[in-house]
């Protein structure tokens, strides 16, 4: 299996999920879905070991009593959110230089032949709030595992001539995001959503920044920002907790100290509906339809995943059922939520051909106003209930499902729930707490619609179609 190296992650939750997108890869794990009676793959009395260091750099292990693999995943606290316009894609630059050589490893291939030789998955990704690097192998190579991971985490050498090469493959991942309308239209949509902030700016950065990045700039951010208590390790497979423990504090020994910077917070304002669009000649229309919703801190999130959950829980959710089997408008079609630490938004997303754009909006937005004015009977909201349930059991059979389930909760929210204890929230979710969400946030005001297609931004029809909801 070919692994990647890098990757964009733009966290956004559908159907319960978090899709990670990366160049060919998507990674998954389970966020906010809570439905009760679920087992776990390993039969430990708990599910995970949480440990803090003297220093601060928190640890997570997660025996599976059952599997041969194992994977350590490390996760920063910090992404493209925490950048200056000046620096702006250097957290996704610098998460490529990470596998350019270390002191030990002074080659550019020494590190990924070292992983091949032992058949080993890895990968690395970066998104607006954190940055992840995991490697998954047969447990027997966990030492080599580890002491790669922790020897880029702490002595990657961001070699200037390797800087000025990868600058060229940093240009080409834009190009090749620039040129797939269905991934774009995310960035443009947050864009819309946030304008001239750290998040509303595109991950990767622009190619003006990216040529311009010295060597200096890399050594000062992970200098500051790749720290001890930004750090979380995650552990998962058929492990003893305590001798991870010790191999943690060996590996780890020279974790650089430090202080955690704050984000700038979002200022939102918007006053009617908005609309951004990207003209592109092409077949087919990709669109993110969005309502500014709530913070991943929010108690309402819960709600708001039923919501999505009824939207587009598989092949006999209500999307799926108007836009694909009644009229045949899209290939694709999703509901779901994004959150952050201060803001998020609820969206609606599908491609669909240019001449019926128009209706396709219309009838997402139908569902939406129907979500307000009717009850979810109980027969669905039993149904997506137990979809939930499904799903989490089917993606937490994985070590690395597992590294990520425990890692994202504690890195962004300082907060781990078991999966009983996060199924058990989407079970208190009523149809009358669905109903009060989407009065909530189903309004004009909070309404935005971001297109990549052969359009025009002053385009009357669209505007009146976002107008005359």
């Amino acid at each position: 299996m070919k692994t990647l190296l890098s990757g964009i992650a733009r966290r956004v939750i559908i159907n319960g999920w978090i899709y990670q997108r990366t160049h060919e890869r998507v990674r998954l794990s389970f966020c906010n879905f809570h439905v009760n009676l679920i087992k776990m793959p390993h039969k430990t009395k708990n599910p995970y070991n949480f440990f803090t260091y003297p220093n601060g750099l928190r640890l997570i292990t997660v025996p599976m009593e059952h599997t041969e693999s194992v994977t350590v995943l490390v996760m920063v606290g910090t992404g493209s959110r925490y950048e200056t316009k000046e620096i702006n894609g250097i957290s996704h630059f610098l998460e490529h230089m990470m596998f350019k050589g270390t002191k030990k490893r002074p080659k550019v291939t020494d590190i990924s032949l070292e992983l091949d030789k032992i058949g080993a998955e890895y990968n690395a990704f970066t998104s607006k709030e954190y940055t992840g690097y995991y490697v998954k192998c047969a447990i027997e190579k966990i030492d080599t595992a580890m002491d790669v991971i922790s020897d880029i985490f702490q002595n990657s050498k961001f070699d200037a001539e390797e800087i000025e090469r990868e600058r060229g493959v940093i240009t080409e991942e834009i190009n090749m995001y620039l040129d797939t309308p269905m991934r774009y239209v995310g960035d443009l949509f947050e864009e819309l959503m946030y304008g001239n902030q750290p998040l509303g700016w595109h991950i990767t950065g622009p190619k003006e920044v990216i040529r311009k990045l010295t060597r200096d700039d890399f050594v000062n951010y992970f200098n500051t920002h790749y720290f001890d208590k930004n750090t979380v390790i995650a552990i998962a497979g058929n492990i003893d907790a305590d001798k991870i423990k010790d191999k943690v504090s060996k590996y780890f020994s020279d974790i650089r100290d430090g202080q955690k910077l704050e984000a700038l917070k979002v200022n939102e304002e918007q006053s009617e509906p908005c609309l951004k669009v990207h003209e592109k000649k092409t077949d087919q229309t990709h669109f993110i339809l969005g309502f500014r919703s709530y913070d991943y801190f929010s108690k309402k999130e819960p709600t708001l995943d039923a919501m999505s959950l009824v939207l587009s829980a598989g092949f006999s959710s209500r999307l799926w059922n108007e836009f694909r089997d009644k009229r045949g408008l899209s290939y694709y079609v999703r509901a779901g939520s994004n959150s952050y630490s201060d803001v998020g938004y609820f969206e609606i997303s599908a491609g669909v051909d240019n001449g019926r754009l128009g209706e396709a909006l219309k009838v997402a937005l139908a569902e939406c106003h129907k979500l307000t004015q009717e009850l979810v009977s109980a027969e669905e909201l039993s149904k997506i209930k137990d979809y939930a349930r499904g799903k989490l059991a089917i993606g937490l059979e994985t070590s690395d499902d597992l590294a990520s389930f425990y890692a994202d909760q504690e890195l962004l929210k300082k907060e781990i729930l078991s999966p009983e204890e996060k199924l058990a929230r989407l079970d208190k979710v009523t149809a009358e707490d669905i109903m009060a969400v989407a009065k909530e946030i189903f309004m004009p005001e909070k309404l935005n619609l971001a297109l990549i297609g052969p359009f025009k931004e002053d385009d009357g029809e669209i505007k009146k179609v976002l107008h005359s909801w």
